[in-house]
């Protein structure tokens, strides 16, 4: 056989492989305990420092992903059909994970939504410790910040008023 159908071969193999561990480990024994609801977290998206907005841009634009925000001088937002990528020069000190309560991928207000307030409070009482807080007196956009455990900002930032 030639390397490209070797190749091709031990892909599919791995994705098999992958997506039979995959149903595995999240299929659930019939007498486990009913799952707690989960929180609605909104849109997500990946926060990326960069140093050259317009060379970040033209990378990006090669794989496929279009610009759909931004002011073009110091922050883009582009997508593909399934991934949303912030691009930030200066902006941000890290790379960050986002979640935008409140807002589907094309930044419409939901109808029904999770306040960030409300997921702040369900966070603490699991016992996660925000390193930026939202005020919870506050109402309308709000955000705060959680490090998960390898130092990755965790940015829960929502831009509307719950309805």
């Amino acid at each position: 056989m030639n390397a490209t159908i070797v190749r091709a071969a031990c892909v599919a193999a791995a994705f098999v492989a992958g997506c039979g561990a995959m149903l595995a480990f999240t299929a659930a024994p019939a007498d486990a305990p009913a799952k707690e609801k989960a929180m609605q977290l909104g849109n997500f998206s990946v926060s990326l420092l960069v140093k050259d907005l317009a060379a970040s841009r033209a990378f990006y634009e090669a794989l496929g992903l279009r610009p759909i925000g931004g002011d073009g001088k110091s922050w883009l937002i582009l997508q593909n059909e399934t991934a949303t990528i912030g691009l930030h020069q200066g902006a941000i000190q890290k790379n960050t994970l986002t979640f935008n309560p409140g807002w589907d991928r094309n930044c419409k207000t939901l109808k029904s939504f999770e306040d960030v307030r409300e997921i702040q409070r369900a966070a603490k009482a699991k016992g996660l410790k925000p390193s930026l807080e939202a005020d919870e007196a506050s109402t309308g956009p709000a955000f705060f910040v959680l490090i998960d455990p390898d130092g990755n900002p965790v940015l829960f930032d929502q831009h509307v008023a719950k309805p």
